[in-house]
């Protein structure tokens, strides 16, 4: 059995990191294709990386439990405190909210912190980092216990990496652009063409084939399954964010025995019109983002983005108002997250396109948070498999 993922972003390559241990998957026959030049050019690397383990809707809560601990357990097995910055993280709002669970709050402009529920409240100082105004109260939504932080980019290329030690194979820039199936609509082969100079194609077996391409999934689904009528509703929502330090942000050592600890803040810019989102990193980093657009085009490629200066203007602002001067850009970045039009996201098997394709995607900003828990469930499921999380209600 050959499995290929196309998508090598952090869903792509978390399912290829557990189905390659897996002692029924040879890792060689595992292959990774991505598009892009630049290895975790959108979400994977240019999402916030705040993990929550109980902040879901019902579809999504057992996938969302699961995931936040094997987030922590991966830490604790490979040292992911130093490799990718994972640490606890104190989650705190400075806007009222009326606790109500949903999804509508990321494509309408809302905070995250609408999606964490009923939490009791507690007062708190609050970062240092953060310049507090008279009259304003912060409240702290959730502790360490569930909810953490970590840096995707570099937790990205931990998993990559572990990906291809074990022998998977990466083909990237690569485009995937036929299929041929057996005379009982079985998958058989699919063709690729590298992207490099000169192009070269390749034919790679092919039994398996897991469509986890982020923001890209339904055109990839339509290039290679030119005559179905099946439509995947995921769509692009793009984010621009900025990666800052702050000379008031000195953080833990690593050094230190005691677990380190990080904060999110979910708070509003009424003159800004939008609900921005800062967390604290313990590379000493601070991410600020929560500027989203429904609008704007979904490029061919993710290193294909056009950064707008007016919106990272506008995050400048909020970032000095909310912090104070002296800050240094570090990233001025732009990703696209890909939103599945029902809510929650979709994983399982896309019916009518033969025996042995699946889909995994749509997760939107929790695509770090659940991309853990996607990767072992997508795992059980091409192997026939009882799935680790009870994710029966996320399939199309």
């Amino acid at each position: 059995m050959s499995t290929v993922i196309i998508g090598a972003g952090i869903i792509g390559v978390s399912t290829a990191y557990y189905l390659s241990q897996s002692p029924t998957t040879d890792p060689s026959s595992i292959y990774l294709i991505e598009s892009s030049p630049e290895l975790f050019a959108s979400a994977s690397g240019y999402a916030a990386g705040f993990l929550a383990r109980d902040w879901f809707s019902a579809p999504v809560a057992s996938l969302g439990a699961l995931s936040f601990d094997l987030h922590k357990q991966l830490a604790e097995e490979h040292n992911g405190r130093e490799k990718w910055g994972y640490s606890q993280s104190i989650g705190t709002s400075l806007l009222d909210t009326d606790g109500t669970r949903g999804e509508a709050w990321f494509r309408e402009g809302g905070s995250r912190a609408e999606a964490a529920g009923k939490h009791e409240f507690y007062s708190d100082d609050g970062p240092a980092w953060l310049t507090r105004r008279e009259g304003e109260k912060l409240e702290i939504i959730s502790q360490g216990d569930s909810t953490a932080q970590v840096d995707p980019l570099r937790l990205c290329h931990f998993l990559l990496s572990a990906c291809l030690a074990r022998g998977i194979h990466l083909h990237q820039p690569a485009h995937a652009h036929s299929l041929t199936k057996t005379p009982t609509n079985t998958l058989q082969t699919i063709k690729i063409t590298t992207t490099t100079s000169p192009p070269k194609t390749n034919t790679i077996p092919c039994t398996r084939l897991i469509l986890a391409a982020g923001a890209w999934t339904p055109s990839v689904h339509k290039t290679l399954f030119p005559s179905s009528k099946l439509h995947i509703p995921i769509s692009p929502l793009a984010g621009h964010s900025l990666l800052l330090r702050s000379p008031h942000y000195t953080p833990p050592s690593f050094s230190s025995p005691h677990p380190s600890t990080t904060h999110a803040v979910f708070t509003t810019d009424p003159a800004a019109g939008y609900s921005p989102e800062l967390f604290s990193r313990n590379t000493g980093h601070i991410y600020l983002a929560g500027l989203n657009s429904p609008s704007t085009s979904l490029p061919p490629l993710a290193t294909a983005r056009h950064i707008d200066p007016q919106a990272i203007a506008k995050l400048k602002r909020t970032a000095e108002r909310l912090m104070g001067p002296g800050l240094e850009i570090v990233r001025e970045g732009l990703c696209f997250r890909p939103v599945f039009e029902r809510g929650a996201c979709v994983l399982g098997p896309l019916a009518g396109e033969g025996e042995g394709v699946w889909v995994a995607g749509g997760h939107g900003p929790w695509g770090i948070c659940l991309s853990l828990g996607t990767g072992v469930c997508v795992a059980e499921m091409v192997e026939g498999r009882e799935c680790s999380a009870e994710v029966g209600g996320l399939g199309l």
